[in-house]
């Protein structure tokens, strides 16, 4: 392939990844991304997702990322085939605790009565929240990318001296491959495992505020399904359910909702979180190639996602 015959070349077909072509393909630019597994086999397909920041900093950047980024999901929201919904629930703690400073955003946001909360639970804010079904959504994006021009091409590569070549503009959007690829030491995976069950008829999300613990629970309706969280475990590279995690999980979101005691598993998921101290949005040069990095999103690839990919898109 001639350089010529790009503008630019993105590594990764993640959230980010997919989200950063379409902004590019969008703007007239020729696209494409190189990806060592399609858009069903990354992190962003194992997410719950819900809109929030979560293990993300710079907090000043990373506010007006995910503002913008709100903003997009909400008017994604309105057509049924993007996989966006907003949806209303209740986030709790078991301690006294400050709600978040981004609540203002969200529709509806108010704290909650004692009598609205479960059991065991001190403090909680109800809200409406964009709640994206991944599977879709990714296809969505995958089309909408299509539409525009661009293609994804299965290609895994070793270093980005691979790309050089290319294109006269790299996007790095490789997620926790990042560590090796950049390479970037400062990047970890922080493992979550999901446990997807069949709906027993709930319609509003429960998510505990459970600060830095390894042991996460939340569970989000996405029609039929119920997707119930989850972990954190910093430092663990392994994508294999594992079994006895996903039974704690099922026991958490039971002890809130016990309707889910018995609840018929229909998949279970595990994404590697690329986190690092600070995202990284930042452009260097390689030879004479403009590289422009954007990972290193933590548990807010989804969150974040339009504000980084509006950011890049600036730059061009």
């Amino acid at each position: 392939m001639a350089r010529t015959d790009l503008d630019a070349l993105v590594i990764g077909a993640g959230v980010s990844g997919l989200t950063t072509a379409i902004c590019l393909a969008e703007a007239g630019l020729r696209v494409k991304i190189w990806a060592a597994e399609p858009p069903e086999q990354t992190t962003s397909y194992a997410a719950g997702a819900m809109w929030g920041p979560y293990l993300v900093e710079p907090v000043d950047r990373v506010r007006v990322w995910s503002a913008q980024t709100l903003e997009v999901l909400k008017q994604l929201a309105t057509d049924p085939a993007t996989g966006v919904r907003l949806v209303s629930g209740i986030e709790a703690s078991r301690k006294p605790v400050e709600p978040p400073e981004w609540g203002n955003q969200l529709d509806g946001f108010r704290m909650c009565k004692p009598s609205e909360l479960p059991d065991g639970f001190a403090t909680g804010w109800r809200y409406t929240v964009p709640l994206v079904d991944m599977p879709v959504y990714l296809g969505y994006l995958r089309q909408r990318l299509e539409a525009a021009g661009g293609e994804i091409a299965l290609r895994r590569i070793g270093s980005l001296d691979e790309a050089v070549q290319v294109a006269p503009l790299i996007v790095n959007c490789s997620g926790v491959s990042a560590r090796d690829l950049v390479p970037d030491p400062e990047l970890t995976s922080i493992r979550g495992q999901l446990v997807v069950v069949e709906n027993p008829g709930i319609t509003e999300f429960f998510s505990e505020d459970t600060v830095l613990s390894p042991d996460l629970l939340h569970f989000y309706p996405q029609g039929e399904a119920l997707i119930l969280g989850g972990t954190a475990q910093p430092g663990d590279w392994s994508r294999e359910p594992d079994p006895d995690t996903a039974a704690a999980i099922i026991a958490r979101c039971a002890d809130v909702e016990p309707r889910l005691r018995n609840a018929q598993v229909i998949e279970h998921r595990v994404g590697l979180r690329p986190t690092r101290p600070y995202v990284r949005v930042e452009e260097q040069q390689l030879y004479e190639t403009r590289v422009i990095h954007n990972y290193g999103h933590g548990g807010a690839g989804v969150t974040v996602s339009w504000g980084c990919a509006f950011e890049i898109a600036r730059q061009i």
